[in-house]
């Protein structure tokens, strides 16, 4: 129940803050990408707050044995660029860069009910789908194999 409410705890603070920076609102997501036209720095200073939190608790994880309200932590060990992150990152950049939304900046939006957001959820849930099913054909033994 801990863990739980902790969760809930962290989601609310985190969406409070997409809210207060306006990452939920597309247009200034997209004013910050249009460099050449309605430039809008101000999402940069949301980035440098987010890295500087990022990297005071990663320095603060790294001197604790284990985390607080679980047995060990859960870091990534793969370390070297591949096809599939490349593509990943470039098509989610992609669809940041159309839509105005990440998913951070989605979720806190989408109980408003309009047509944007659940569309560009809609197709994140769709990407995920199609990586799945392409990850699942790669690793099925062909006829030959079988």
């Amino acid at each position: 129940m801990i863990r739980l409410l902790s969760a809930f705890a962290i989601g609310l603070v985190f969406g409070t803050g997409i809210l207060i920076s306006g990452m939920g609102n597309p247009a200034k997501v997209l004013n910050f990408f249009d460099v050449a036209g309605t430039w809008d720095p101000s999402l940069a200073f949301v980035m440098g707050g987010a890295l500087t939190v990022a990297a005071i608790g990663y320095r603060l994880a790294f001197r604790m044995k284990s985390p607080v309200l679980a047995a060990e932590f859960s870091l990534p060990t793969k370390t070297d660029l591949d096809m599939k992150l490349i593509g990943g990152s470039a098509i989610f950049g992609i669809g940041w860069g159309m839509s105005g939304f990440c998913p951070g900046g989605l979720v806190p939006v989408l109980g408003l009910g309009l047509s944007g957001p659940l569309l560009t959820g809609a197709a994140i849930v769709a990407g995920i789908l199609v990586a799945r099913w392409i990850t699942t054909l790669g690793s099925r033994p062909s006829p030959a194999q079988a």
